[in-house]
């Protein structure tokens, strides 16, 4: 037997509930895990209220990030065998798979070998932050040298990536944050500069900081009114992406300036990057490339315990954290 989180209807974090139940034997193509840690995702706190980007189909599990060590194999499963230490990478349906458990089983392409430069519970913080501003920042827009990334909500495990990886690509990262006394965290995180907008004005910081031409890159999880300073802070052709929703509000475009500045706006999410094989893989190798060499490097905010789930949400739900949590098992 073993213990997963599971919920029977959508609401808060008191849904959640551990369920004793068989651990059952993966089928071909599956890899069973036993559960050292848990990478802690904004995206099941709304997969939790059934308001992601796909319907809940009830009773469910939830989670997407893990590691631990290999139990078992299914047919055909070639490239892992029990007493491997593994991590799992957001690249499956929660309702088909899920990690919030104490034993798992997940697609064996869900599965890269564990970083040994890491913990469990660090290795289960990386893949969702990392490969999600990839997607976005390396894959798509191609940042380098020269280039200005602004990062709004930097505090949050995927803005802490995307500073990291900005860097990393020889781009200036420019951190947004609403509250003063994380300047210095993000500053110490990696961050080029820092913008308080509780303090000053947006655009003006962008503007003065880029030396006049604006942003290249706008890496935003949070949208609403406010979308439309960033959008009048990027360059000539600049890309805004909005990976999140974060203000329920209406988000608002400024039409005009857009055609004026031929900006281009996409939605992004990390299925582009991990759901495709050829993609992932080059995601996976130019992480691990950024962990060895140290210019990538997971934050972690708290670390829970398992039978904490419940509170993990709560906690979760504050918006309070600098970079991720993770649950020990």
């Amino acid at each position: 037997m073993t213990r997963t989180v599971k919920f029977a209807n959508a609401g808060g974090p008191e849904v959640l509930k551990f369920v004793d139940e068989p651990a059952r034997s993966p089928m071909s193509g599956e890899v069973r895990i036993k559960v050292k840690a848990i990478g802690i995702n904004r995206a099941e706190s709304m997969w939790r209220n059934d308001q992601y980007i796909e319907p809940v189909n009830f009773p469910a599990g939830l989670g997407y990030e893990a590691a631990g060590i290999v139990d078992a194999v299914g047919a055909d499963v070639t490239s892992f065998a029990p007493g491997d230490e593994v991590n799992v990478i957001p690249s499956f349906s929660m309702n088909q798979y899920f990690t919030y458990g104490e034993v798992i089983v997940v697609p064996e392409y869900a599965v890269t070998r564990h970083p040994e430069s890491l913990s469990f519970a660090e290795a289960a913080s990386v893949w969702m932050m990392f490969v999600t501003a990839y997607g976005a920042l390396i894959e798509d827009a191609k940042v380098t040298h020269g280039d200005f990334v602004v990062v709004p909500a930097a505090s949050s495990s995927v803005g802490l990536a995307a500073i990291q990886i900005a860097n990393f690509a020889g781009a200036t990262s420019i951190a947004v944050t609403r509250r003063a006394d994380k300047r210095q965290q993000l500053l110490d995180a990696g961050a080029a500069h820092v913008i308080v907008t509780d303090e000053a004005d947006l655009v003006d910081e962008i503007m003065r900081i880029s030396g006049g031409k604006g942003a290249r890159v706008v890496f935003d999880p949070v949208g609403g009114p406010n979308f439309a300073k960033l959008i009048s802070a990027l360059s000539f052709q600049g890309i805004a992406y909005l990976y999140g929703a974060l203000d329920e509000r209406a988000t608002t475009l400024p039409v005009l300036e857009m055609i004026a500045k031929m900006i281009s706006v996409k939605a992004h999410n990390i299925w582009l990057t991990s759901g495709d094989p050829a993609r992932r893989k080059a995601a996976v190798e130019f992480v691990r490339n950024g962990l060895e060499s140290g210019a990538l490097k997971p934050i972690i905010d708290r670390t829970f315990a398992f039978d904490e789930m419940v509170e993990v949400h709560r906690y979760l739900e504050t918006n309070g954290q600098f970079g991720k949590i993770v649950v020990t098992v």
